[in-house]
C-alpha cells in the first residue's frame, strides 16, 4: 500500500536551540524524511537558531552528520540529502541578548506573508523570553505559530505562569503544545477503531470493560538527563502529559467530528472528571519508586543514585497509580497508570480488558476462560491485538485457547512508519491543531497531578526501591492485586 503524500504551503520554520539534542535526533530527521516524501514544497526554508556562533556552513555540516546519525543510509540518496541541505540556513541569537535578532527579522522578511513556524527546542524556561523577543522584534505574523515542548512547567502555578509569558506575545490558536505521543500512529487508530468500527463503541462502557491498563516502560535510566530529571521525575515527566492525553483519547465521549476544538473539549471533560486523588487516598492508590543498581539490556547497571551522583533523592523514577473517571460511562472502571525507568522491557500500551462471560456452557475439560483484551501497543512495534477464546484444532472435544489477532502495522501496510515528529511538525504548518494541547488542558492536568505531589511532599516519604531490570517496587503489584487484577504483561501470553 502507498501512503498518500498531501504536500503543505510553502513555509518558513526557525528552530530554537537548533544545535541541541532534539534537533539533532528528531526534528532535522523528521524534517529531512518530509523533503524525502516530496511533502515541502520547494522554496520552504529551515533556520536554525541558538547562542552558539556557527556559520552557514556549520550548521549544514551538523545537520548532515544528524541525519546520517539517525537515517539509515538507503534511506537517504545522495540528490535528496543535497536538497534538503540547500534549504537550510542558521543564525546566531540569544534569548538574553538583543544582537542576533535584527538578523533574524531580515532573514524572514522576504517572506512575511508565508507560514512562519519558531520551534522552541529549548527548556521552558527560556519560553517566555524567546516570545519576548519575538514581539519585540515584530515577528510575530497572522500565519504565526509556535511550537512549545515539555515539561510544560513543574506545577499548576508554573504551568499557568508559563502559558501567561507565551500569551502575551502570541494568541492561544497560534500555540501548539507538542506530545509526540499523539502523533504515533497506534494512538490515531485508537480514534479509528473506537469511532469508524460498530464492533467497539457499543460496548466501550463500565457494562463491558472491566478496567484498563496504560504502561509506558524504559530500559534506559536517566543518562545525561539526570540534572533534569532529578527536579522532576516520573509524575511531572510522564503521567501528567503523555499518560494522561492516552487516558483521554480511551475514555472521551465520541467528538462532534474531528476538528481540534471538537475533539479537545472531550479530553476536557475527562481531565475534569478524574476523581482528585488527595490525602490519605494517596496512599492507597499510588505507587513511587526509584530503580537500584541491577541488570537491563544485557548488562550491569547503576542505581538512580549513582548515575545522579548524590547520596540521596526524593524523586520517583517509577509511578503506578489507580485512576478513575467520576462519570455515566467510566463509573466504577478503573484505569491503572505505571510507567518508570530502568523496566525489564522498552514498551508502550493501551490494554483494555472487558469483563467475563456471565456463564460458561463448556465443561471443565474445555479449560479455563480469559476474558477478552483489546492491547494497542504504540512501541517499539506498532500494532494492535484482540485476545479471543477459540477451540484447539484437532478431534478429541472441545479445548479452548487464548490466542491473539495481530495486527503489526509494519506488516499489514509494508511501508515505513513515519516517526511522530513528521505528523506533528507537517500537522503545525497545516494549522492542525487536533493533536495538540490546549492551555485548559495543561492546567486541567496539573489540578489532577498538583494533589499528588503535594501529599508525596508532606509525608516526607522516600520512594521505594526497587532492582533495575524488574518491573518496579512490589508495591506496584500490590496496587492492582488487591483489587483481584494483575498487571498485563505480553511476554506470558506469546
Amino acid at each position: 500500500m502507498t501512503p498518500r503524500i498531501i504536500p503543505v504551503e510553502l513555509f518558513d520554520l526557525v528552530v530554537f536551540g537548533a544545535t541541541g539534542d532534539l534537533s539533532q535526533r528528531k526534528l532535522l530527521p523528521a524534517l529531512f524524511h518530509r523533503d524525502l516524501q516530496g511533502q515541502i514544497p520547494p522554496g520552504s526554508r529551515i533556520i536554525g537558531c541558538s547562542r552558539r556562533s556557527l556559520t552557514n556552513d556549520d550548521f549544514i555540516a551538523f545537520a548532515q552528520k544528524a541525519i546520517e546519525d539517525h537515517v539509515p543510509e538507503n534511506e537517504r540518496p545522495p540528490e535528496m540529502m543535497a536538497r534538503f541541505l540547500a534549504r537550510l540556513s542558521y543564525v546566531t541569537a540569544d534569548a538574553a541578548q538583543d544582537a542576533g535578532w535584527s538578523d533574524l527579522a531580515q532573514a524572514l522578511k522576504p517572506e512575511a506573508d508565508r507560514v512562519r513556524v519558531f520551534y522552541l527546542a529549548v527548556g521552558p524556561d527560556l519560553f517566555g523570553p524567546l516570545c519576548d523577543k519575538l514581539g519585540s522584534h515584530h515577528l510575530v505574523t497572522p500565519r504565526t505559530r509556535v511550537v512549545i515542548e515539555k515539561p510544560l512547567g513543574k506545577s499548576g502555578a508554573s504551568a499557568k505562569a508559563l502559558n501567561d509569558a507565551i500569551g502575551k506575545v502570541v494568541s492561544e490558536p497560534q500555540v501548539y503544545r507538542i506530545d509526540h505521543y499523539l502523533g504515533k500512529e497506534t494512538v490515531q487508530n485508537l480514534m479509528a477503531l473506537r469511532f469508524a468500527n460498530a464492533l467497539f463503541e457499543p460496548v466501550w462502557n463500565s457494562a463491558h470493560i472491566d478496567h484498563v491498563q496504560i504502561t509506558v516502560a524504559e530500559t534506559l535510566g536517566v543518562e545525561g538527563r539526570a540534572g533534569y530529571y532529578d527536579t522532576a521525575g516520573a509524575l511531572r515527566d510522564m503521567v501528567q502529559n503523555h499518560m494522561l492525553q492516552l487516558l483521554c483519547l480511551v475514555a472521551m465521549e465520541p467528538p462532534t467530528s474531528t476538528a481540534a476544538n471538537a475533539l479537545r473539549d472531550e479530553k476536557l471533560k475527562v481531565l475534569k472528571a478524574l476523581k482528585p486523588v488527595t490525602g490519605d487516598s494517596v496512599a492507597n492508590l499510588t505507587v513511587r519508586g526509584q530503580y537500584r543498581a541491577g541488570a537491563a539490556s544485557g548488562g550491569a547497571v547503576k542505581g538512580y543514585l549513582e548515575e545522579l551522583g548524590s547520596g540521596a533523592s526524593r524523586t520517583e523514577t517509577f509511578v503506578a497509580v489507580k485512576a478513575e473517571i467520576a462519570n455515566w460511562r467510566w463509573s466504577g472502571v478503573p484505569f491503572y497508570l505505571r510507567t518508570g525507568k530502568r523496566l525489564p522491557n522498552r514498551v508502550s500500551e493501551i490494554v483494555v480488558t472487558f469483563k467475563p462471560i456471565p456463564h460458561s456452557v463448556f465443561d471443565g475439560q474445555a479449560g479455563p476462560i480469559a476474558p477478552n483484551r483489546l492491547v494497542i501497543r504504540l512501541q517499539p512495534d506498532e500494532g494492535v491485538k484482540l485476545w479471543l477464546m477459540i477451540k484447539d484444532p484437532g478431534p478429541g472435544g472441545m479445548r479452548l485457547s487464548y490466542v491473539p489477532l495481530d495486527m503489526s502495522f509494519a506488516d499489514a501496510f509494508n511501508v515505513r512508519n513515519p516517526d511522530a515528529y513528521e505528523r506533528l511538525l507537517m500537522d503545525v504548518v497545516r494549522g492542525n491543531q487536533a493533536l495538540f494541547m490546549r492551555r485548559d488542558e495543561v492546567e486541567a492536568a496539573w489540578e489532577w497531578i498538583d494533589p499528588i505531589l503535594d501529599a508525596w511532599s508532606a509525608t516526607g516519604d522516600i520512594p521505594k526501591p526497587y532492582t533495575a531490570g524488574t518491573w518496579g517496587p512490589s508495591a506496584a503489584v500490590a496496587l492492582i492485586e488487591r483489587d483481584g487484577r494483575t498487571w498485563y504483561e505480553d511476554q506470558e501470553l506469546d
